[in-house]
């Protein structure tokens, strides 16, 4: 009788243990969550007026979570222009504020759009106004954007398409920026392969753009990585491309850091990149 009481004891302790550790693993997840979306705009901006079609200029984000959005947004990132538009999840044209991707709720943040928009409308005519639409999907592979794959409730290059064609509706396509490879980097195969797909890609993209000469800007991936010589690989494999493309341009990312978890850049450096796509771009 003793014996069984004990046990029933032990049995209580061990459930009220596992349901107090369970409780602090959510109040830390919350807490979490809760600093990487508590910067994030209470609300949007919609565009009432759209700027005339000729005064337009659109860029699509293209690529993995170094493009999706993986930053700290903080309240500078949410401080929008007149000049620098997006969409929203409705398709709705919206004034830009970070995050601009909104495929991936639980994770996405601060991206390189708006920076890379800031910098545009600062070297362009004032009459420009920028369109920035996101695409990005964190995690996806060079191979699943070719086949089309459905990845993360995304049907990635069918939802390409057809926000490309939505933004050509608003305005003129004037470029892709794309980064991509942390995924193909984790695989010797990918690796050896990823040249001939980024060419298949960039082809696909331009074909489905209708404009062949379509430039393309292609940030490398981070030094920063626990797989650095392969990531450093991908980056080989990018250059070799744009060396046999003259409307495709890369953008340096050696001296940037990373936000603690040797993948994603820091709010800082993705700012930076941003700035360093539109300079390219304009260059």
């Amino acid at each position: 009788h003793v014996m069984g009481k004990l046990k029933k004891n032990i049995y209580m302790i061990k459930k009220l243990l596992l349901s107090t550790i369970g409780l602090l693993m959510i109040s830390c997840s919350n807490k979490t969550d809760d600093k990487r979306t508590e910067n994030f705009p209470k609300e949007e901006l919609q565009v009432t007026v759209n700027p005339e079609k000729k005064n337009v200029w659109v860029f699509l984000l293209a690529g993995q979570s170094n493009m999706a959005g993986r930053g700290l947004v903080e309240p500078q990132d949410t401080i929008p222009s007149k000049r620098i538009l997006t969409i929203n999840k409705k398709n709705e044209l919206i004034y830009a504020k970070e995050p601009l991707h909104f495929y991936e709720p639980t994770m996405t943040g601060l991206d390189v759009g708006l920076s890379f928009g800031e910098e545009l409308i600062k070297n362009v005519p004032d009459s420009i106004s920028v369109l920035l639409i996101p695409t990005a999907v964190g995690g996806s592979s060079i191979t699943q954007w070719l086949n089309d794959d459905n990845f993360r409730n995304v049907q990635l290059f069918t939802n390409f398409k057809e926000k490309l064609e939505l933004g050509k509706s608003y305005g003129t396509l004037k470029g892709i920026i794309w980064h991509q490879g942390e995924n193909d980097a984790t695989n010797e195969k990918d690796i050896e392969n990823y040249q001939n797909k980024l060419n298949q890609l960039i082809t696909k993209f331009r074909k489905t753009s209708g404009n062949n000469k379509l430039p393309i800007i292609i940030g490398e991936l981070g030094s920063f990585s626990a797989n650095r010589e392969q990531w450093e690989k991908i980056n080989e494999k990018i250059r070799a491309y744009a060396s046999t493309d003259s409307l495709t341009k890369v953008v340096k990312t050696a001296d940037l850091e990373h936000k603690g978890d040797k993948v994603h850049f820091s709010s800082e450096s993705i700012r930076i990149l941003g700035e360093r796509y539109a300079r390219t771009y304009l260059n």
